[in-house]
C-alpha cells in the first residue's frame, strides 16, 4: 500500500470518527441505550476479572499465610527416608520405587528440635481437630485449628479482633461468624458434644478462612499421629542442603520461603490450559458476543435509515462505498469503545469497593494486595468494540448500497429479499444440528457448543426471510397487527437482530433447562435405594478412640423418643474372628455356578464380546447397585430381614428359619443350588480363601439388589464373626429432616452414630436452576422487544401523523406498540423454543445411541420439557406486550410532513 493512500485511509478514518462523535451527541436517547448495552456485560467481565486477580494469591502470599512470622514448615510424613521437591509440595521414598512408611506415633517438640540447628524454635499446627456442637438440636462439625497464637512465630496466622488469644487449654477464640452463629460473648462456655467445655476468650480472623472457625490451644494430648499437624520453625541460618538432606532422611519433609537447595521444582510455572476446557470457554463467549451483537444491531439499522439523507450528501460530495462504510463502523467504533470504558470504570470501581462483600460472603478469605489484572481489562475492552463494530457491520453494508437519489429524496426502499441468505442460513442450521449430534455422542462439549452456534447463525440469517413470510399473511389480519408486521417487514434490519436476540436467548434457556430436567429424571430412574424407602440405618462413626456400642434397649429409647414405636434392632457386618493385624481383613462373597455365569466382559466397551452378551440371557443382571445404602454381606438370626429386604412376610418367615438353622438368605436366585450357596472368604493377609458350601434360601421379592445374610453359625463355620456395625430402624413413614436432625442429637448423647435415610428418589435441586435460565430469557426479551418496540415507535412517528391525519383512535398507537413487542416478543419466543427443544433433542438421541452400544446399557435419557421453563417463556411475551401497551403514549402526533 502506497504512502499516499494509507494517508488517505487514515484520513478518511479520521473524519468518520469525527462524525460518529457528533453524531452520538445529536442522538442522545440511542447512544445511551447502545453504551448500556455494552457496557453492562463489560461491567461484570471487569468486575469478575479485577476481583479474581485480587483472590489469586502468588506463591510468596501464599506462604506468607502459611508460615505467618516463621522461616519454614515440617511435617513428619514417614517413618522411612522420603525425597521431596524443592517447595515441599509432593514426596516419594528416597530410593524412588515403593511406598513411604507412615509414622505410628505423635511426633513431640523435643523430636523435632532434636533433628535442627541449635536455638531453633518450633510451635506446632493442627489445621484439622474434631470439635462438634449442637446448635439448635443438630450437631454441627466445625473448622477447628489447634495453633498457640501468643507465639510470635503463630500471631500472623490470625487477626484479633476482640477480647485475648487463648492461654489455657479449656479456652477457645472463635470467628465472627461463628460467634454470630453459637450467638456467644466473650467469657461464655460452649460444649462440644463429648461434654468438654471451653470459654471464649476472643474473636480472631484467619485471613485465609473466613467462615465458622474456632482457635484451640496445641496441648490436647493425641494417642495417633494428627492428621494435618505440623511444626513452624524459626531457624538461627538459612535452609541449607544439609539440614534438607538431614530432615528427608528422618521422614521429614520441609517447606520454607524460597525453594530448598538441591531439589528439582516440580512447579516450571504456569502450563498451557486444557485445550477442552479453553475452547469452551471461547464459545460460550463467542454466544455472549453474539447475544449483545444481535441486541446492539437495531440501534445502528435505525440510526443508518435516520441518517440516510446525510449519507447520501457524502456520496453527492464523492464519497465512496468505502467512506460510508467508514462512517458507520465509526459508530461502532466510537460506541464501543464509549461502552468499554463506561464499564471498565464502574467494574474496576464496583471491585475495589465492594471488595470486603466478596470477601467475606464469595470467596470467604482475604484477597491479597490491590490489582486490577491489565491483560484481561484490555481483552474485555477490545472485545467489548469489537461488538460495537459487528453490530454495525451490517448497517454499514446496507448504508453503502443504498441509492442516492432516495436517500436525498426521504424515500424508504423496500428490503429485497436474497434467496441466498436463506439459503445460508438452511445450510448452516442443518450442518450444526449435525454437528451438535456428533458432540453429543462423543460427549464432547465443545462440539457440541460449535454445533448449537452454528445452528443459531442459521436461523439468524433465516429469520428476515420469515419476516417477511408473516407480512403476507398479516393481510388476513385486523388493521392494528396488520401494521406491526408491516413495519417489521420493512424495517428488517432492525426487527430481525432483535427478533433473533430473543431466539437465542430462549434457545439456550430451553435447551439447558431440558437437558437438567432429563438428567434429573435420568437420575431418578436409576435410582435404586439401598433399603425399603423410609428406613433408617443407624452408622457408627470409625474414629479413634471410639468405644464400643451401647446396648440396644438404650438407643431404642432415643430412637422412640423422635419416633415413637419404630423397632430398632442390631446390625452387624462380617469381619474376621481372627486378625493378623491392623491391615488384615476378610472379603465374603458368593460363588455364582458355572451354567449361570456371564463368560464375557461386562463393562468392554468395544467388541463381539459386547454384542454377544446382549444376546446370552447368562448376562442379564437380576438385581441393581444400590445407590445410597451399601450393606452388601450383614451377620443377622433373622432379625434384621424385613428392615433390610423388604420381603414379604411370608418369605421372610421362610428365610429366618434358613438362619436360625444355621444357614445363608441370598437374594439372587441363581447362587442357590440344590439348596446350597457357595460362600468363600479371602483374607487380605494372603491366608489362603476359604470356600464353604451351605444352606440356603433365596429371596424373590423386595429390593432387587444383591445381598447376603449369614446366620452367626454359618459365619463361625467360615472363620468370621459379626461386628457391631450399628442399629436398623423400620419407621411406619418416612422421618422428616427434622426428626432425622432431633434424631441424630439425641444419639450423640450416647454414642457417635451417624444417621441416614434411605429415599425412594434421589434429592432434585434443579428448580432454582431452571428459575434461573428462565429468568435470564425473560429479561433479556423484555429487553429486546423493549428495544425494537422503542425503535420501531420512533422510526414510525410519521405513519402515526399520518393515522392521525385520517382521524384514527388515539388508542390505536397503544395497540400499535402492543402488537409490535408481540412480533418481536413472540416470533423470537417461538423460534427459541423450537430451535431449543430441536437441539436438545437431537444431543439425548446421540447420547442415547451411544449408551445403547455399551453393555450393561446406562439408563438412557428421556426427553423432559421442565414445565416452569415453558410456563415463564410463555408469560414473558404477554408481559412484554402489556408493558408496551401501558407505557405508550395514546395521544397520536400531529407533524408537519415535509414530502
Amino acid at each position: 500500500m502506497s504512502r499516499q493512500r494509507l494517508a488517505g485511509m487514515l484520513g478518511s478514518w479520521r473524519t468518520a470518527l469525527r462524525i460518529a462523535r457528533r453524531e452520538t451527541r445529536r442522538a442522545r436517547g440511542r447512544t445511551t441505550l447502545v453504551l448500556a448495552m455494552i457496557a453492562l456485560p463489560v461491567l461484570a467481565l471487569s468486575f469478575v476479572a479485577v476481583s479474581y486477580d485480587m483472590a489469586k494469591l502468588t506463591r510468596a502470599e501464599q506462604l506468607d499465610r502459611r508460615l505467618g512470622a516463621a522461616d519454614a514448615e515440617l511435617r513428619w510424613v514417614a517413618a522411612n527416608p522420603v525425597r521431596q521437591d524443592a517447595w515441599g509440595e509432593g514426596y516419594g521414598t528416597a530410593e524412588g520405587d515403593g511406598d513411604t512408611v507412615p509414622r505410628t506415633r505423635p511426633v513431640t517438640a523435643d523430636e523435632i528440635r532434636s533433628v535442627l540447628p541449635a536455638g531453633s524454635q518450633v510451635s506446632p499446627l493442627r489445621r484439622w481437630v474434631p470439635f462438634e456442637v449442637r446448635v439448635n438440636g443438630r450437631i454441627i462439625g466445625i473448622d477447628t485449628r489447634a495453633v498457640d497464637l501468643d507465639n510470635p512465630i503463630t500471631r500472623p496466622l490470625a487477626v484479633l479482633r476482640d477480647g485475648r488469644r487463648p492461654g489455657a487449654p479449656d479456652e477457645i477464640a472463635v470467628s465472627p461468624r461463628l460467634q454470630r452463629r453459637l450467638d456467644v460473648q466473650l467469657g461464655h462456655r460452649v460444649w462440644t458434644t463429648d461434654g468438654t467445655g471451653y470459654t471464649v476468650v476472643g474473636v480472631v480472623e484467619f485471613p485465609d478462612n473466613l467462615r465458622e472457625v474456632v482457635a484451640l490451644r496445641p496441648e490436647q494430648p493425641a494417642t495417633t499421629p494428627p492428621r494435618d499437624e505440623s511444626w513452624l520453625v524459626d531457624l538461627p541460618g538459612p535452609v541449607d542442603q544439609a539440614l534438607v538432606d538431614r530432615l528427608n532422611a528422618r521422614g521429614i519433609v520441609i517447606t520454607a520461603r524460597a525453594p530448598v537447595p538441591g531439589r528439582d521444582p516440580v512447579y516450571t510455572g504456569p502450563g498451557l490450559p486444557d485445550a477442552e476446557q479453553a475452547g469452551t470457554a471461547v464459545l460460550v463467549g463467542g454466544l455472549g458476543l453474539l447475544e449483545v451483537v444481535l441486541l446492539v444491531g437495531p440501534a445502528f439499522a435505525v440510526a443508518v435509515r435516520r441518517r440516510r439523507r446525510d449519507l447520501a450528501l457524502v456520496a453527492v460530495a464523492g464519497g465512496d462505498a468505502a467512506h460510508l462504510r467508514r462512517i458507520v463502523l465509526a459508530d461502532g467504533v466510537v460506541l464501543g469503545a464509549g461502552g468499554a470504558a463506561l464499564g471498565l470504570l464502574i467494574g474496576v470501581g464496583g471491585a475495589l469497593a465492594g471488595r470486603p462483600l466478596v470477601e467475606q460472603y464469595l470467596v470467604q478469605q482475604r484477597f491479597a494486595g490491590y490489582r486490577i489484572f491489565p491483560a484481561a481489562l484490555a481483552a474485555i475492552a477490545a472485545v467489548a468494540v469489537l461488538a460495537g463494530v459487528l453490530a454495525a457491520l451490517a448497517p454499514a453494508w446496507t448504508a453503502a448500497r443504498q441509492d442516492v437519489v432516495a436517500g436525498l429524496a426521504g424515500r424508504r426502499e423496500p428490503p429485497r429479499h436474497r434467496l441466498r441468505w436463506l439459503v445460508l442460513g438452511v445450510l448452516l442450521t442443518i450442518a450444526g444440528a449435525a454437528i451438535a449430534a456428533l458432540g453429543g455422542g462423543n460427549s464432547t462439549p465443545s462440539v457440541v457448543l460449535t454445533g448449537l452456534i452454528l445452528g443459531e447463525l442459521g436461523l439468524v440469517c433465516c429469520t428476515p426471510t420469515l419476516v417477511g413470510l408473516l407480512a403476507r399473511l398479516g393481510r388476513l389480519l385486523p388493521l392494528t397487527p396488520r401494521l406491526a408486521l408491516r413495519d417489521a417487514s420493512r424495517n428488517r434490519s432492525s426487527a430481525a437482530p432483535a427478533i433473533s436476540a430473543v431466539m437465542a436467548a430462549v434457545a439456550g434457556s430451553v435447551a439447558l433447562g431440558v437437558y437438567l430436567a432429563s438428567d434429573d429424571a435420568r437420575s431418578q430412574a436409576a435410582w435404586q435405594p439401598g433399603l425399603p424407602p423410609g428406613n433408617v440405618v443407624l452408622i457408627r462413626d470409625d474414629l479413634p478412640g471410639t468405644g464400643p456400642l451401647p446396648a440396644v434397649d438404650v438407643v431404642a429409647q432415643r430412637v422412640q423418643a423422635v419416633l415413637p414405636g419404630a423397632p430398632v434392632v442390631p446390625l452387624a457386618a462380617p469381619g474376621c474372628a481372627r486378625s493378623a493385624g491392623p491391615d488384615d481383613y476378610c472379603a465374603v462373597n458368593t460363588v455364582l455356578p458355572p451354567e449361570h455365569s456371564c463368560p464375557y466382559d461386562l463393562w468392554e466397551q468395544a467388541g463381539p464380546g459386547r454384542e454377544r452378551a446382549r444376546a446370552d440371557p447368562r448376562c442379564v443382571q437380576p438385581y441393581r447397585e444400590p445407590s445410597d445404602i451399601g450393606l452388601t454381606a450383614v451377620v443377622d438370626d433373622g432379625a434384621t430381614l424385613t428392615a433390610l429386604t423388604g420381603a414379604p412376610p411370608d418369605e421372610v418367615a421362610a428365610a429366618t428359619r434358613t438362619l436360625r438353622a444355621g444357614g445363608v438368605v441370598v437374594t439372587d436366585p441363581r447362587r442357590v443350588v440344590d439348596g446350597q450357596v457357595t460362600v468363600e472368604v479371602s483374607r487380605g493377609s494372603g491366608a489362603p480363601t476359604v470356600s464353604r458350601a451351605l444352606p440356603g434360601y433365596a429371596l424373590h421379592g423386595g429390593l432387587p439388589i444383591e445381598r447376603l445374610i449369614l446366620s452367626p453359625a454359618a459365619a463361625a463355620t467360615l472363620g468370621l464373626v459379626g461386628d457391631p456395625l450399628g442399629y436398623l430402624v423400620d419407621p411406619d413413614r418416612p422421618p422428616t429432616d427434622q426428626e432425622r436432625d432431633r434424631l441424630a442429637a439425641e444419639l450423640s448423647e450416647v454414642a457417635p452414630l451417624t444417621v441416614q435415610v434411605s429415599t425412594a428418589a434421589p434429592p432434585s435441586n434443579q428448580r432454582p436452576l431452571l428459575i434461573l435460565l428462565a429468568a435470564a430469557s425473560g429479561v433479556i426479551t423484555l429487553g429486546a422487544a423493549g428495544v425494537a418496540t422503542g425503535l420501531a415507535a420512533a422510526e414510525g412517528r410519521r405513519d402515526l401523523s399520518t393515522l392521525a391525519a385520517v382521524g384514527a383512535d388515539p388508542r390505536v398507537r397503544r395497540l400499535l406498540s402492543l402488537c409490535q413487542a408481540g412480533v418481536i416478543a413472540v416470533l423470537g419466543s417461538a423460534l427459541g423454543i423450537a430451535a431449543g427443544l430441536g437441539s436438545v433433542a437431537i444431543i439425548l438421541l446421540s447420547l442415547n445411541r451411544q449408551y445403547a452400544r455399551l453393555w450393561p446399557a446406562p439408563e438412557p435419557y428421556p426427553l423432559v420439557v421442565p414445565g416452569l421453563t415453558l410456563v415463564v417463556l410463555v408469560v414473558v411475551p404477554l408481559v412484554a406486550m402489556l408493558g408496551a401497551g401501558l407505557l405508550t403514549r395514546s395521544r397520536l402526533p400531529i407533524e408537519r410532513r415535509l414530502d
